[in-house]
This record gives structure tokens, sequence and C-alpha cells, in this order.
């Protein structure tokens, strides 16, 4: 991966699912890419990150800029919603794991906020 290229200047690629997962050691070299404070969960399959807004609304407006960026990018969070919080979930399901996309489009999701 070029570092000289920030996440969110980069696209997100197709994965093919003899692609293999990410490393713990890439997992964490991207997580300092990132912003927010990200959690890695479910055994380095998956990174997630609440978001909080004043009501419902602000809420729905973030999960609706967050849909117009993942059909954008062709790849698509996990979203919950909870009143005023927002959790988003990635993962690249193909092939089971984490992806470079699901950072991309984590560096995309924080500019939002």
């Amino acid at each position: 991966m070029n570092m000289d290229v920030s996440l969110t200047q980069k696209k997100c690629v197709p994965c093919e699912n003899w692609v293999p997962p990410l490393t713990k050691d890439k997992i964490d070299s991207l997580m300092k890419q990132l912003k927010l404070e990200w959690v890695v969960s479910d055994d380095l399959k998956k990174i997630k990150h609440e978001f909080k807004f004043k009501n419902f609304k602000q809420a729905m407006e973030f999960v609706n800029k967050i849909a117009e960026i993942a059909e954008a990018e062709g790849h698509h969070p996990d979203i919950y919603i909870y009143y005023n919080r927002v959790v988003i979930e990635l993962t690249t399901h193909n092939i089971g794991g984490l992806s470079e996309n699901d950072y991309i489009l984590a560096a995309k999701v924080e500019n939002l906020s």
C-alpha cells in the first residue's frame, strides 16, 4: 500500500474471494490512519465505530450520507441506528474479514462527522 496517498483519496476495488483478509500488522497500520477510535472486533474480521448526534433526524441525515458514499464506492457497511446513535460496522464479506476497502470507507465516513 502506498502510504503517501490518504485513504480518503483512494477508491474501493472489488475483492475476489481468493484475496486473503488483512493480517494483524496490516490492520494495525491502517488503524493508525483513521482519525477516530474504531474498534477491531470478531477476531480481526470487523471494525466498528459509534457516532452520536443531537437527535434522530441528524442521525438519519448522517446515515443517508453514508449510503451515498457506500453506493459510490460499491462497498456497503452494516448500519445500526439507536435514536441518536449510529453504529457503523465494516467487513469485506466476500473474503470473510477486513480489506483495505473497509478502511477507505471508514476514512470517508469520518469526514462526514
